[in-house]
């Protein structure tokens, strides 16, 4: 059941209950019983008082639910807009970074091909990922990650990665020593 149907059928059903509630008490009133103290009197009451109970325990769960589902819908917001403006900070800070790369890249003399390759190197890939993303030869792959390697005079992906990462740090991190 929907959230509409849901709300559209609470007044009614608690009314209902209610009316069931009230309908007990007049029954009970022309049933003008000689003894109140009797199985009789007893049971309709019992069914009256569960009825308007039920009634109020419902309409109290549901206005409470409302009150949690607006709430949670707060936080969901809150959270979506938190994540946004991450991410839009990490794609501003990620394009510069992108951009040093890519102007290392040229400094070393990479190739467009080897450029890739080493690009999905620092992403993290394995060769023969990056081969079937390409659709070259894992061999090919290597080929290029080799000659990137030599070209930029490092020993391998560590060392690449290194390059890039190593002064990297977190805010309020203390930087290296100094010289």
């Amino acid at each position: 059941m929907d959230q509409l149907t849901d709300r559209r059928l609470r007044l009614p059903l608690v009314a209902l209950l209610l009316a069931i509630a009230a309908a007990g008490l007049v029954d009970l009133g022309l049933d003008r019983p000689a003894r109140w103290i009797s199985f009789h009197t007893l049971y309709e009451t019992g069914m009256v008082l569960a009825t308007a109970v039920t009634a109020a325990w419902l309409w109290n769960g549901w206005r409470r639910a409302e009150g949690d589902s607006a709430r949670l819908r707060r936080t969901v917001a809150r959270h979506q807009a938190e994540r946004d403006a991450w991410r839009t900070s990490a794609e501003r800070a990620l394009a510069g970074f992108g951009a040093a790369i890519d102007q290392q890249f040229a400094i070393w003399k990479l190739t467009p091909a080897e450029r890739e390759v080493a690009l999905h190197l620092l992403q993290g890939r394995s060769h023969r990922e990056i081969a079937t993303r390409s659709g070259r030869s894992e061999r090919t792959i290597r080929q290029h990650a080799a000659a990137a390697y030599d070209k930029a005079g490092l020993d391998g992906r560590a060392a690449l990665a290194a390059f890039f990462l190593e002064g990297v740090r977190l805010p309020g991190e203390p930087g290296p020593p100094s010289a």
